[in-house]
């Protein structure tokens, strides 16, 4: 429960961290890929993007599913302004 408060702030409710951990399990079921290196993936693309945008994490959904002969991922970000100055 720590990570999730954590990952999400605070302000993470009870219906929002139930939410993710369902998402994360279907995903696991539609790409065989474990819960864990779903989170995994999420947080290296927060850490990776963070560092030029400010994005809104809570908001962000990333997933994996099976197109005809591959595996897709896709990401939706919110994306709340660029960072200056790099």
């Amino acid at each position: 429960m720590d990570f999730f408060l954590r990952l999400f702030g605070k302000e993470g409710s009870s219906k929002n961290i139930a939410k993710e951990r369902l998402r994360l399990v279907l995903v696991h079921d539609r790409a065989s890929v474990s819960p864990q290196v779903m989170q995994s993936f999420r947080e290296e693309i927060i850490g990776v993007i963070s560092k030029y945008l400010d994005i809104d994490t809570q908001r962000m959904e990333v997933d994996l599913t099976n197109e005809e002969d591959a595996v897709a991922l896709t990401a939706s970000i919110p994306v709340r302004s660029v960072r200056r100055g790099l």
